[in-house]
């Protein structure tokens, strides 16, 4: 065995308010290279994994990258939650240093970039299954969109307006706050006043909590109204009173619902060794982690070496038959995954499966 390792870099929210999905994306990356090395490493030789906090701050993010690739001299770069992380990681990981970077979140899509492959679902995957599935199940037509104001709720919203017309139905309001705004009553009002059928949903964390008391509050589920949030998870869903969020739909790749033998014998796995607090899960960038480590270490293996031209050649069409939620394959030129999508609905602080979609193109550009 070569006893130079192999590094790892990981860079995740262990700190800040995204702390419990961050630690589980460091808890799932420690699992699955200590796996890798248990089953004799890569290439002849262990994996070391460079692990760093970026505590929810972009600057943050932005100077462990640079550590990570300067002065740890990794391989890979893995990591990001927020789309405005993923920017940060890569100045000093992609645009300086010219290392391969892995994006393991859902998001809004339009990453094109030779050195930056994405292994969490973008808008096609989610909403162009899931709001026809939702319009004809429930007979919804007026949508109202209260959002945050950053780049993925804008791409998200687009793709939603495209889908509802299509299919026959309207966006009624669509409003955008920051992150910490509290203050939705205004909101809540407009919503009542619309006629709305769904509240879609992206304002995120700190100020998601707010707007769910005050929507709650008004009763608009209980009239009837569905609420729909495409990023929960389990995580997130266990965040909140169970009536605040009772209902809700969402459409990820992975939760922790799905039957497969292999997403439960995962779960398992990752349950025994991580009890408590931060489950595994798909809205966290946790599935993608898992993916965007057994990608590359398939690619790695059938290019016979760390030479990133030739990792990066293999990455472009690599694909994994069993992970979370199922398969999971690059679409070739695309640097993105065609994977199985389903619709998950709170019931009792828990999702269920309430449509299992196939796997899914994500209809990205060509990089």
């Amino acid at each position: 065995m070569n006893t130079n390792t192999i590094k790892v870099g990981v860079i995740t929210d262990i700190t800040g308010p995204l702390s419990l999905m961050g630690t589980a994306n460091a808890n799932i990356a420690a699992m699955v290279i200590d796996e890798i090395n248990a089953q004799g490493g890569l290439l002849g030789r262990q994996l070391s994994l460079r692990l760093e906090d970026s505590a929810t701050d972009d600057r943050v993010a932005e100077v462990k990258a640079r550590k990570l690739v300067q002065e740890d001299q990794v391989d890979v770069v893995l990591g990001g939650i927020y789309s405005s992380t993923r920017q940060a990681i890569k100045k000093p990981v992609v645009d300086e240093a010219r290392k391969l970077y892995i994006y393991p979140e859902q998001y809004e899509g339009q990453e094109s970039h030779p050195l930056v492959f994405c292994t969490g679902p973008v808008p096609a995957q989610q909403v162009e299954s899931m709001i026809p599935w939702l319009m004809k199940e429930t007979g919804a037509k007026k949508f109202y969109c209260p959002s945050a104001d950053y780049i993925w709720p804008r791409v998200l919203n687009q793709k939603l307006r495209e889908v509802v017309e299509a299919n026959g139905g309207s966006i009624v309001g669509e409003e955008y706050f920051p992150l910490d705004h509290t203050d939705y009553a205004a909101t809540v009002a407009k919503i009542e006043a619309s006629g709305a059928d769904v509240v879609f949903n992206t304002i995120v964390p700190p100020g998601v909590a707010a707007f769910f008391e005050q929507l709650h509050a008004s009763g608009f589920v209980k009239r009837g109204g569905k609420l729909v949030c495409t990023y929960f998870e389990e995580n997130v869903l266990g965040l909140f009173p169970t009536d605040w969020v009772n209902g809700m739909y969402s459409c990820l790749d992975y939760y922790q619902a799905v039957s497969d033998p292999f997403s439960q014998k995962l779960l398992a796995r990752y349950n025994q060794l991580y009890p408590g607090g931060s489950k595994f899960t798909g809205g966290s960038a946790a599935s993608g982690m898992y993916r965007g480590l057994k990608l590359w270490e398939a690619a790695v293996r059938e290019a016979g070496t760390l030479d990133q031209d030739a990792v990066i050649r293999a990455l472009d069409h690599a694909k994994i038959t069993e992970g979370p939620g199922g398969p999971a394959e690059m679409v070739p030129g695309q640097h993105h995954l065609r994977l199985n999508m389903y619709i998950g609905h709170a019931e009792n602080g828990e999702f269920r499966i309430a449509k299992d979609l196939g796997p899914i193109d994500p209809k990205e550009a060509t990089v």
